[in-house]
Parts: structure tokens; sequence; C-alpha cells
């Protein structure tokens, strides 16, 4: 498993215990604060994956490949 995938699950198990605990607590229902802690925090994980490549230096590369254009490498290289 690699480094960048072990910390976004760990991260994900943090977030789903706090989502649910606040959820929970403004609440009351244990039914909204399961489906708030499941699905912000799942998707907060997949935009972190692509934060921590963008910050390793990846993203311009990542942008191009996505997209299918050279003409992004002039906006996306820093």
């Amino acid at each position: 498993m690699s480094h960048d995938l072990a910390k976004t699950l760990t991260y994900l198990a943090v977030h789903l215990t706090i989502g649910f605990s606040v959820a929970y607590l403004l609440t009351g229902s244990v039914a909204v604060a399961g489906g708030i802690a499941l699905i912000e925090p799942c998707a907060n994980a997949v935009a972190f994956f692509f934060h921590e490549r963008a910050w390793r230096g990846d993203y311009a590369a990542f942008v191009r490949r996505w997209f299918g254009r050279d003409d992004l490498r002039a906006a996306t290289d820093v």
C-alpha cells in the first residue's frame, strides 16, 4: 500500500468519527448523522488524495493527462 493511500485511509477514519460526532450533537439523529458522516468525509478523502499529489508536484501532469490537453501546460506549470 502506498504512503499516500495509507495516509488517506487513516485521515478518512478520523474524519468519519468527527463527522458523525458533530452531526449527532447538532441533530440528535443517528440516521442523519450517519448519512452526513458517510457522504462528506468520503468526498473529502478523495479531494485530500489529489491535494497531496498536487503538493508533491504531480498536479500539472495530472491535469494534462486528465484533460488530455497540452495547451494546459502554460496554465498549470509554475
